[in-house]
């Protein structure tokens, strides 16, 4: 998590040193007229240039001011609560830290409470889960590291949750069931078949697979776990787009979403390959490399491909490649070419066992 604490007071100055004494990886941006011999960042542009930057790129952003200069700084840069950072705003005697957006996905909430708790300010939180001690479905998939879809319907979950209404939970691996075991209105489900026909009025589902028709649901949010490795060989010069275009292919194909990708799997001799490395920074993915030699050592069920070998050295490249990145052999997709591209899907599984499609 990146971490940026700015001030404009000379007290406020003192407060952002001391808080950055307490996180690792925090820049603290000052102005230049409150300049020492530190690691603090200093800058001597209006405040209204200073701060759209920091809010464009980091992951929490503290603000030791007033809450309106803040409000009215950034209110033109806001984007969605899928993007936007988490901001507090404090003031420079540190009685207050407000959570001011990003609450539940960005985590200003739980950063408005960790800042009150090195300060002993009082933490300012105005979501309704946080004030009636609920969990919240979007706090605990930031928390679980799980992306949400579709984002619209979280509101209406959450509401749910307020109200006291009857909600099924499929979560086979336990990934946020436990924050929601003493609520005895979550009915927890082992199957999409088993939720869908419970007597509730919504339903959320932890799930990497694909679900056709969930953007017509209002009833329905799917936190998706980034446990598929995507294996990837191509041609040379092959497109980002035609890459992207064959991955999403062969995973619906598959009932697999790509929301749950988690990593790029691919040769060493791909590290130049601007496509792929397109390809996964479009998709904020990590891409792994592995050599021939070890490609060759893995257990891919396909058979040997010549051309691989005569072109890069080894066997093959998309099924090893996932299998190694996702440390077992849970391939979930055997490799599938398409075009100029070859794609294969692992499962990097926390326990055994793979989900079924609506429990079959």
């Amino acid at each position: 998590m990146i971490l940026a604490i700015v001030a404009i007071t000379e007290g406020g100055a003192q407060l952002a040193r001391q808080l950055g004494d307490e996180f690792p990886h925090v820049e603290i941006h000052l102005p230049e007229k409150f300049r020492k011999m530190d690691d603090c960042r200093y800058f001597d542009i209006p405040l209204s240039q200073q701060l759209p930057p920091l809010f464009s790129r980091v992951d929490g952003l503290v603000c030791i001011m007033a809450t309106g200069i803040v409000i009215r700084t950034l209110a033109p840069h806001l984007k969605s609560k899928t993007s936007d950072p988490a901001v507090v705003v404090m003031d420079e005697a540190a009685q207050f830290a407000i959570s001011l957006l990003s609450g539940h996905l960005g985590g200003a909430n739980d950063l408005a409470r960790e800042l009150a708790g090195i300060t002993g300010s009082q933490a300012v939180i105005t979501t309704a889960t946080d004030i009636r001690d609920l969990p919240a479905w979007d706090t605990q998939a930031r928390r679980e590291g799980l992306s949400i879809e579709p984002v619209r319907n979280i509101c209406t979950l959450n509401r749910l949750l307020l109200e006291g209404a009857p909600v099924a939970l499929v979560d086979r691996e336990h990934r946020v069931s436990g924050a929601f075991a003493h609520l005895p209105f979550v009915r927890r489900c082992a199957t999409f078949a088993e939720a869908l026909g419970a007597p509730v009025v919504g339903r959320v589902f932890v799930s990497y697979r694909h679900l056709p028709g969930l953007e017509e649901r209002e009833d329905l949010l799917v936190l998706r776990p980034r446990d598929l490795v995507v294996g990837i060989g191509c041609r040379r010069g092959v497109s980002s787009q035609e890459i992207g275009a064959a991955v999403d292919e062969v995973m619906k194909a598959a009932f697999l979403s790509p929301m749950s990708l988690g990593c790029v799997a691919t040769i060493d001799a791909k590290r130049d390959e601007e496509g792929i490395s397109a390809f996964a920074k479009s998709r904020n993915l990590p891409v792994e490399y592995h050599g021939a030699l070890v490609l060759n050592g893995a257990h891919a069920p396909s058979a040997p491909s010549p051309h691989a070998m005569a072109a890069v050295g080894a066997t093959g490249v998309a099924e090893p490649a996932a299998l190694l990145s996702a440390g077992n052999c849970n391939l979930l997709v055997t490799k599938k070419k398409r075009g100029a591209v070859t794609v294969a899907v692992a499962l990097r599984s926390r326990t055994s066992g793979a989900e079924t499609f609506l429990g079959r």
